[in-house]
């Protein structure tokens, strides 16, 4: 599943995870890990996205993991299906949030 980059994308948030839930065939109960880019970005959209995961660990119990590509340094050609093996490589902490804002 792709979107277009878009200042609205935060506005629709809860649509599009359920649009890739219902691709996936996937419940919200099946998922016990979420991996989550904290930025660079701008302030309401981590903001928006990282309120979005707060609020699935709150109900569902699932973990996260907030990650920042500069966190795999010393990597060649980082692949986003990789993340959770970087996570673990690079001991990234679950359920710590430590976002980057753009100034």
């Amino acid at each position: 599943m792709s979107l277009e980059n878009s200042k609205n994308n935060y506005e629709k948030l809860a649509m599009i995870i359920n649009e890739f839930l219902r691709i996936k065939n996937l419940k919200i109960c099946e998922i016990n890990q979420i991996y989550i880019n904290q930025g660079p970005g701008s302030f309401a959209g981590i903001r928006n996205s990282l309120s979005v995961v707060k609020a699935f660990h709150l109900v569902n119990k699932i973990d996260y993991y907030c990650f920042s590509f500069s966190d795999f340094v010393s990597e060649n050609n980082i692949k986003y299906e990789n993340i959770p093996e970087l996570c673990k490589k690079f001991k990234i902490k679950k359920n710590l949030i430590n976002p980057i804002y753009l100034s």
